[in-house]
Formats: C-alpha cells, structure tokens, sequence
C-alpha cells in the first residue's frame, strides 16, 4: 500500500509565509499551455511545483489599541493575513529563494509567497 504525500507530510508544519512545494521537472511550459520566456529563465532560474501546505501567513499584532503596548498578555492570539497560494495549486517561483530540503527520500521546495511569480488554480473562485 503506497502512503500519499499528504499523510506523509502530515506532521510537518509550515511555518509564517513560507509554503511547501513538490518540484516538477523543468519545463518550458506549464500544464495550462503558459509557456514561460526564455529570457526570463537565462536571468534568474525558475522552478514549477505543487503546493502541498502552505503557513498560516502573515502575522500581525492582536493589540487591544486601548491597552499599554509593552503589557504582554497571557495567552494572546496572534492573527494572520492569509497566503493566496493554495494546497493543490501549481506554482511557478524563483529557485533563488527556496531552500531545497529532502523528506522521507522525496525533494521538496520551501519557498516563501514573494518568490512565487504566478498560480494555477482548477477551480474558479478566485482568490
């Protein structure tokens, strides 16, 4: 019985903006015909993948405006502007600034969202 990537990677957690990517061979062109310029990849080299969990984003401070700001709270939430990558999508990034990491035998990407250059996404509703 095979184990799928997603239980295998089931304990990890992505951390921040950083989103986990399983690299595919290099290609000229993506699996929706977008057929990426060859300039382009002669000044930074590029990478496509899918993404396979993504961090919880963002962060951004949970402060209570009327409250003294160096009291530290017990407990405090910490909230998060979500990622637009999402699980599923194919991404197209810059390899420059992904850090190439093997788990379980299998190669990975960990990529932060600014270096993904473009999203596919099957479905239509949008981000």
């Amino acid at each position: 019985m095979k184990v799928s990537d997603r239980d295998k990677l089931s304990k990890l957690i992505v951390v921040g903006d950083r989103v986990l990517i399983k690299p595919l061979a290099l290609s000229k062109k993506s699996k929706g015909g977008l057929f990426l310029p060859p300039g382009y990849s002669e000044k930074e080299e590029i990478q496509t993948g899918y993404v396979l969990k993504t961090g919880p984003g963002y962060p951004i401070p949970a402060e209570d405006p009327l409250d003294e700001p160096w009291k530290r709270k017990e407990g405090e939430n910490i909230r998060y502007i979500p990622l637009q990558a999402r699980e599923g999508d194919l991404a197209i990034f810059l390899q420059k600034g992904a850090i190439e990491i093997v788990y379980d035998e299998e190669k990975y990407y960990i990529v932060p969202q600014n270096y993904i250059l473009l999203i596919e996404r099957d479905d239509d509703d949008g981000f």
